[in-house]
């Protein structure tokens, strides 16, 4: 178990800025049901969209600093989106609200697994119901440092 990141986050990274300044400038985080892609570069495939999780209408964002080589949700936001399909959550991707899923070695993305335990993204219901409202009250970053 461990966050995937995009060919384009990792350049973007290393030229332009840090991961915190790349997705505060406008991003989301979409959860989907379905085959997990190979990695963040992959396009989504056939998996289908359960909701996509925002800060209100406006694009979420992270804590001004990292504690302990860990960037956390800004604690001041709510995170939730309203469920656009049913179904059992396999994985989301953290993106700029401009990505549109395809298969891209530019788009700064990453990409994690999602179940009720043991995975990067635990959520309280295994099945996602449409036209409920789901809340992502904590979420966290950690690069590798080994």
């Amino acid at each position: 178990m461990s966050i995937k990141l995009s060919t384009g986050l990792v350049n973007a990274m290393l030229v332009s800025g840090s991961l915190k300044s790349i997705f505060d400038a406008g991003s989301e985080i979409r959860v989907y049901a379905g085959a997990v892609p190979a990695d963040a570069d992959a396009a989504i495939g056939g998996a289908t969209l359960l909701v996509t999780i925002k800060n209100g209408s406006s694009g979420i964002t992270f804590e001004a600093t990292p504690s302990g080589g860990i960037l956390e949700k800004n604690a001041s936001e709510t995170w939730s989106g309203t469920n656009a399909a049913t179904g059992t959550p396999t994985f989301y991707r953290h993106v700029l609200t401009a990505d549109d899923g395809t298969l891209s070695t530019t788009a700064p993305r990453y990409q994690g697994t999602v179940a009720v335990a043991g995975a990067d993204m635990n959520l309280t219901n295994s099945t996602l119901t449409s036209g409920a409202t789901q809340t992502l009250p904590a979420h966290a970053v950690a690069l590798p440092r080994a």
